[in-house]
């Protein structure tokens, strides 16, 4: 059986990111490769260079939207794409490092531009059979 770690999924206007996991570390890792083939496809993003981001929130959805917002960020103001990340969680902590390259458009080739994560469709929330999900609808 294949397991599936992440998906994009339609909404009207914008695009749904999803993130599985044994863990909510793993779904977090997993829905910020969501958001990356959002843009591209994360295959072609090269590990290059590592970026530590770290978010605070009152609670585990609100600390998710904390974690998609500050990869855009990065993202935008560093001009960068991300592919590879480490998430670990403490307390409504989030302590990361996300591993990327510097934007190629003739390689990478971009098709949209992600504006931010929406409390749209928030989630975080383990299943019965112990699979945690992470998702979100990310504003395009």
């Amino acid at each position: 059986m294949v397991r599936k770690e992440w998906e994009n999924y339609s909404h009207p206007a914008d695009m749904g990111i999803r993130g599985y996991g044994a863990t909510k570390e793993i779904a977090f890792s997993n829905a910020a490769v969501a958001l990356t083939a959002v843009i591209t496809e994360p295959r072609n993003v090269q590990p290059k260079e590592m970026v530590e981001i770290e978010c605070e929130e009152s609670d585990l959805e609100l600390l998710f939207a904390c974690w998609i917002n500050a990869l855009i960020y990065e993202m935008s103001t560093r001009r960068m794409l991300f592919a590879r990340f480490e998430v670990e969680l403490k307390d409504n902590k989030l302590s990361a490092k996300a591993w990327g390259e510097q934007i190629d458009v003739s390689r990478h080739r971009p098709v949209v531009e992600v504006k931010a994560a929406t409390f749209s469709d928030l989630k975080v929330k383990q299943g019965g059979n112990g699979q945690w999900v992470a998702q979100c609808i990310v504003d395009v």
